[in-house]
C-alpha cells in the first residue's frame, strides 16, 4: 500500500488531495460534489466517468463516511481482475511490448524479464528496435542486470527477422518467456504500424499462437493523451493489455480509469518507480486508495 500512496503523491498534490475534500464525515452536498468533480477532472479522470462517480456518490448510503464510499465507487468503476501471474500456459510465452517513442518500452521490457526470472522462469529479451543503436545497447545493459540472454540485430536490420530469431532461440533453448522490445512508433504513421503487423506475423511463424500477449506501454505523465495513443494502437493491432509507466511522476493518473471502461484494455502492470523491481501488477484496490490518500482505510477492505 505504501508504494501506491507514494507513487500517486503527485496526482493527489495536483488536485489538492481528494482526501482533503472527503475526509471525516463531511456531508456529500452540492459544494462537495463540485469540488470533487473539479479535482478529478484535474487528475485527468475522464469527464463521463467523473459524472458517473458523482452520481453514485450522491446515491450511496450517507451513513458511510464519504472516503469509504468514494473508494467503493472507484472500485466499481474498473472490473476487478486477478493480478497477472507468471504461471504461464505455454512455453515460450511471448510478450510483444509496443508504444510511442519515450513511453518507457525498453526499461519496461527489462523489468518484465526481471519479474519472470524472479518467478522462476527463464526469460529472453529481444531488441527489435533496429532504428537506434542506442536502443539495442540499452537493452543489452538491462539484460546484464537481469541476468538473461538478449537477441539483437545490427542497426537497420529487419525488425521482423530479429523477432523471429529471438522466438526461435527461445524454442531451441527451452526458455520460458520472450519479451520483445519494439521500436517506438507514432500511431499516426501507417507504414510504421504496418511494420508492427509484420513483426507479429514473423513471431507467429516461429511459434504457433504467438505473440501470447501484446501490451502497450503508456506514459502516465501524458494523462488523457495516453488514451488517444492506446485507442489508435488498438485499432491497428490486437492489443490485449496496457502497462502504465512513470506513474510515480504523474499528476494525471486518473486516466487509468478509462483504459478498461472505455477501451476494454486491461492494465497489466504499472511503474511505481525507477528501480528494476518497481514494476507492479495492477491492483485497482491499491490504485483507488492511493488516489484518494492514506485515510487509514484497511487494505483488506
Amino acid at each position: 500500500m505504501k508504494m501506491w500512496i507514494n507513487a500517486l503523491a503527485r496526482t493527489r498534490d495536483a488536485i489538492k488531495n481528494i482526501a482533503g475534500i472527503i475526509s471525516g464525515n463531511r456531508a456529500v452536498d452540492a459544494r462537495t460534489c463540485e469540488m470533487l468533480e473539479a479535482a478529478m477532472i484535474q487528475a485527468d479522470v475522464p469527464p463521463r466517468i467523473v459524472g458517473d462517480l458523482i452520481t453514485e456518490l450522491r446515491r450511496t448510503n450517507a451513513a458511510t463516511p464519504p472516503s469509504d464510499r468514494m473508494i467503493e465507487i472507484l472500485l466499481a468503476a474498473v472490473p476487478l481482475r486477478p493480478a497477472f501471474s507468471w504461471d504461464l500456459p505455454s512455453r515460450p510465452w511471448v510478450i510483444l511490448v509496443t508504444g510511442v517513442n519515450g513511453s518507457g518500452k525498453t526499461t519496461t521490457a527489462a523489468k518484465l524479464a526481471w519479474q519472470a526470472k524472479h518467478a522462476g522462469k527463464v526469460p529472453i529479451l529481444a531488441a527489435t528496435d533496429t532504428f537506434r543503436a542506442a536502443g539495442t545497447e540499452q537493452l543489452r545493459i538491462w539484460a546484464g542486470r537481469v541476468g538473461c540472454d538478449v537477441v539483437a540485430g545490427n542497426q537497420g536490420a529487419d525488425a521482423a527477422a530479429v523477432a523471429y530469431d529471438a522466438v526461435s532461440a527461445a524454442v531451441a533453448r527451452k526458455a520460458d518467456v520472450v519479451v520483445i522490445d519494439t521500436a517506438g512508433r507514432m500511431h499516426t504513421k501507417k507504414h510504421l504500424m504496418d511494420e508492427l503487423q509484420k513483426v507479429r506475423r514473423s513471431i507467429a511463424k516461429a511459434c504457433a499462437g504467438a505473440p501470447h500477449a501484446s501490451w502497450i506501454a503508456l506514459d502516465a505523465t501524458l494523462g488523457n493523451n495516453a488514451i488517444v495513443q492506446a485507442r489508435e494502437f488498438k485499432s491497428c493491432i490486437e492489443l490485449d493489455g496496457a502497462i502504465v509507466t512513470k506513474l510515480d511522476g504523474s499528476s494525471k493518473a486518473g486516466f487509468i480509469l478509462a483504459l478498461e471502461k472505455e477501451l476494454g484494455l486491461p492494465i497489466r502492470f504499472v511503474g511505481l518507480g525507477e528501480g528494476i523491481d518497481n514494476l507492479a501488477p495492477f491492483d485497482v484496490r491499491e490504485f483507488a486508495r492511493g488516489l484518494i490518500g492514506d485515510l487509514g482505510v484497511s487494505a483488506e477492505k
